[in-house]
């Protein structure tokens, strides 16, 4: 299980603002745009997708994120495969 956070499109993000005042120290003249997000990896047991997403879900409502400023994308990937990007 995946859940991605991110704020929400016109929340200011200070810390994404940082690192892109910060790239072009670095030799990242090209890059913009930067958004920051945490990403939350874990294992549920449900005796189906639809179970398991429903349960994220409210996992992420009341817990995982702030829901006034913050969306959350849940990937699900079955107990023997590895969530990769």
């Amino acid at each position: 299980m995946l859940v991605e956070v991110s704020l929400r499109p016109g929340i200011a993000d200070p810390q994404g603002a940082t690192i892109e005042r910060s790239l072009p120290a670095l030799g990242f003249e090209r890059v913009s745009g930067v958004r920051t997000g945490k990403a939350i990896r874990f294992s549920i047991d449900a005796d189906d997708e639809a179970g398991a997403r429903g349960e994220v879900d409210e996992l992420c409502r009341r817990f995982l994120t702030n829901p006034v400023i913050e969306d959350a994308r849940v990937t699900l990937a079955a107990a023997d495969q590895a969530v990769r990007r």
